[in-house]
């Protein structure tokens, strides 16, 4: 298993780190490497300690070398770790071995965020705003997450203000969270039960969330549903099948194939959105907004 974390000093600064949260994912079989490639990870390993000052006490992982925008680039995906820490990342390569870019490559001819919204899959998630929306918001969170409690409070003021919007909830409850996980599961069973239930709570998960603890969230939740009016019954059965479990791994899942690793993450049409910074929120709605107005 990989951990990891995306607050790490000055190896997150030169990462691109974003946040401090953190997120276990498995570690994937890596594919044969050719004698050129092994040559050319090699060379970029010793290029890249000489560049950052890595010394002996960096354990630097390269590869496996995979395609990139430009046909002339590999991208470099990157595993540093440093005592029990370790920070994921990538670089481009040029084929030849001469060219090292640290960034991002784009292929102007292309929309550069139809990629991730093809990967939200938003169908089967809690959503509310119009059907057919001008903007749409999903949004990546978790119940035990105080970045995600004050981006919840945030967007009650940005949904009001945005009647075109439409924000879409998929869940990421994060390791280091113990009853992020169960919250999760409570919410998408009040969500199964009654769609439009789950916003209420949402707000109480939210609201409570000081209240809450490992011990006691499986009644809080219980509490929650029968004040909302749910059948309390049938929520406890859903809490304990494996139905809403699956949901909501199938949102983690979504959110790592689309880089993922904190909370909140937000993606307006696409546009990625690290953090809870209302301002940014709407300057990127405001962008989208006057873009459909071309």
């Amino acid at each position: 298993m990989v951990r990891r974390l995306t607050c790490f000093g000055a190896i997150g600064i030169l990462l691109g780190a974003v946040s401090c949260f953190a997120q276990t994912e498995p570690a994937l079989a890596q594919p044969s490497v050719t004698p050129e490639q092994a040559r050319l990870l090699k060379s970029s390993e010793a290029f890249i300690r000489n560049l950052y000052t890595w010394g002996p006490e960096f354990k630097v992982k390269l590869g496996p070398l995979g395609p990139s925008p430009s046909p002339d680039f590999y991208t470099l995906p990157i595993e540093l770790t440093l005592h029990d820490q370790t920070q994921t990342g990538s670089f481009y390569l040029s084929k030849d071995g001469k060219m090292f870019i640290r960034g991002e490559l784009f292929d102007i001819s292309v929309d550069p965020f139809a990629a991730s919204r093809a990967k939200l899959h938003i169908e089967g998630n809690p959503s509310k705003g119009p059907e057919h929306p001008s903007v749409t918001m999903v949004e990546f969170a978790d119940f035990e997450c105080p970045d995600c409690r004050e981006l919840h409070g945030s967007l009650k003021a940005i949904e009001t203000h945005y009647p075109q919007l439409r924000i879409v909830f998929k869940d990421f409850p994060l390791a280091k969270h113990p009853w992020a996980e169960t919250a999760a599961i409570g919410a998408r069973c009040a969500f199964m039960q009654s769609p439009a239930t789950f916003w209420k709570i949402n707000d109480d998960l939210y609201d409570g969330q000081d209240l809450i603890s490992t011990e006691n969230v499986w009644q809080k939740l219980v509490d929650f549903a029968s004040q909302a009016g749910l059948d309390t019954g049938a929520f406890k059965v859903c809490m304990a099948s494996p139905d809403a479990k699956k949901a909501v791994e199938d949102n983690m899942a979504d959110g790592a194939a689309l880089g993922v690793n904190s909370t909140p993450t937000v993606f307006i049409n696409g546009r990625l959105i690290v953090g809870s910074d209302a301002a940014a929120l709407t300057q990127f709605i405001d962008f989208e907004l006057a873009a459909t107005k071309k």
